[in-house]
């Protein structure tokens, strides 16, 4: 990879990748998802486990409708930014009455006990990524415009706590492996790298939501079996991030309209997701916010690489690292 300088004439790291240099503005309702989608994503996840557990204790997924009601209240609110960080401080009272919910049915219900304790096992891990999440949030809105210091080994672990919740989420259809030597054809294969001068790197924690994002991206439109690669590096010159996959690729023509609010490729109709299509704009838009570069390549049934550069951070923007990470 040649030296990247962070200069008007730089090239990208991936040679045919577009350089994406504005999108239309959004309004502020859409501001306000794009802010909150790693809680709108987690939120999702955990209507379905409701709805599961449900037609576990009664054959019923709408057994649980107090607590579909609570998410389907917080998920409509997610356009007003006020709101929702009135929800997100009060996560711990919203997790309470779901889980009330659930022991009041489980009171006077016999379900198989291996596949109870594995249903409340995911709902426990979905939670505490929920908390996790309303935590950030709430920390970024009082300083928007901050950097952190984060080890690296932390990094690795955010991560692999992800890829956990990806298995649990598919219910045994695939695994994801950070062992090459490991794969089987059912399997994804993550090489997941950071390297920087010493064992931790400054970066705004909204970019931590990015790399999230990025990687379950490239994870649902790569079919299992593909290979995903998703590389940090730090230097004086600034942060690159790179992710690539193996999966279905970006037609020609649609590559910079995917990065418009909304929008997903024409070839993607067919994927299930629980995501709201604006993961490559969140992408997009915290890159410019914080004076760097975005740049997406990709061939059809070959993949798409996406490549981001920041620029150094200064010491006075620099924050000590927060209580939760």
């Amino acid at each position: 990879m040649p030296p990247f300088a962070p200069t008007p004439s730089a090239e990208p790291f991936k040679p045919g990748q577009v350089e994406i240099t504005e999108i239309p503005p959004l309004n502020p309702g859409e501001q306000s998802l794009l802010d909150f989608h790693s809680v709108i994503n987690v939120l999702n996840v955990l209507r379905c486990e409701i709805m599961v557990l449900g037609d576990l204790i009664a054959n019923n997924t709408d057994l649980l409708a107090k607590g579909m009601q609570l998410c389907e209240e917080m998920l409509g609110q997610m356009k007003d930014h006020d709101a929702t960080l009135r929800h997100a401080a009060q996560i711990d009272d919203f997790e309470r009455k779901v889980m009330e919910e659930i022991h009041h049915q489980l009171a006077t219900a016999k379900p198989d006990p291996i596949q109870l304790a594995e249903s409340l096992a995911n709902m426990e891990s979905v939670f505490a990524i929920l908390k996790l999440r309303a935590r950030e949030i709430l920390a970024r809105a009082a300083s928007p415009s901050r950097w952190e210091r984060f080890e690296v080994t932390f990094l690795h672990a955010s991560l692999h706590q992800m890829f956990v919740a990806f298995e649990k989420n598919s219910k045994g259809r695939f695994r994801i492996l950070t062992n090459a030597a490991r794969q089987t054809p059912s399997d994804y294969y993550i090489d997941l790298k950071f390297e920087t001068a010493g064992r931790s790197v400054y970066i705004p924690p909204i970019f931590i939501d990015v790399m999230r994002d990025l990687i379950a991206n490239a994870r649902k439109y790569t079919p299992p079996g593909g290979e995903i690669t998703a590389a940090l590096y730090q230097d004086a010159d600034g942060t690159k991030f790179l992710i690539k996959d193996t999966g279905r690729g970006i037609p020609p023509a649609e590559i910079e309209q995917v990065v418009h609010f909304g929008k997903r490729a024409s070839n993607v109709s067919t994927v299930r997701t629980l995501g709201g299509g604006f993961g490559l704009t969140k992408a997009f838009l915290v890159t410019k916010q914080f004076g760097g570069r975005f740049w997406i390549g990709s061939e059809l049934g070959r993949g798409t690489s996406i490549s981001i550069w920041l620029p150094p951070v200064s010491p006075d923007q620099r924050e000590t690292q927060l209580p939760f990470v």
